[in-house]
């Protein structure tokens, strides 16, 4: 239980290494798996969680190798966070930067395919903002956090803000 079967050093360099990959995966896969989480999106992460395990621990499975290994993930992520919060261009990187989906009533399918976001998933975004039909679209962004912000065009012309967080992903 007290016992480690590897080095300190080590346990370290595995959870780094294993969080860079997952962070560096998971932005490639898009915001749809940062936004809500669909049942299928939270049984990846279910299973990815258990398939690195083994990757992180070196074989280990001492109380001290799991404390270590949760220390060292939360720790970077600190750091990630203070790194973020300090560099655009990071930021970007790693956060992502908003897409406009759909612009006066017109719908860009290629963003979409891109941000792997179904037409279903954008019309119940939409109709929760209240827009009925497409053309009652200002502007439809998909934020960093996988919600998605309407803004409906107004009889006079003017704009109204609804932030959707999609909930059906």
């Amino acid at each position: 239980m007290w016992t480690l079967a590897i080095p300190i050093w080590e346990f370290v360099l595995r959870g780094a290494v294993v969080y860079i990959f997952l962070l560096v995966i998971l932005r490639l896969t898009g915001k749809r798996q940062v936004g809500q989480l669909a049942t299928f999106d939270l049984v990846l992460l279910l299973v990815l969680s258990n398939a690195v395990q083994n990757s992180m621990n070196g074989g280990d499975n001492s109380l001290v190798g799991g404390l270590i290994s949760a220390v060292t993930l939360v720790t970077i992520n600190h750091f990630v966070g203070i790194a973020t919060s300090r560099s655009k261009r990071l930021e970007a990187y790693i956060e992502g930067h908003p897409e406009i989906l759909v612009h006066n009533g017109k719908v860009y399918p290629h963003i979409m395919a891109r941000a792997k976001l179904s037409r279903h998933e954008l019309d119940v975004a939409l109709r929760a903002a209240g827009c009925v039909y497409i053309k009652d679209v200002h502007v439809a962004i998909l934020e960093n956090n996988g919600s998605i912000t309407v803004l409906r065009n107004h009889p006079r012309g003017s704009a109204q803000a609804v932030n959707t967080d999609a909930d059906s992903r």
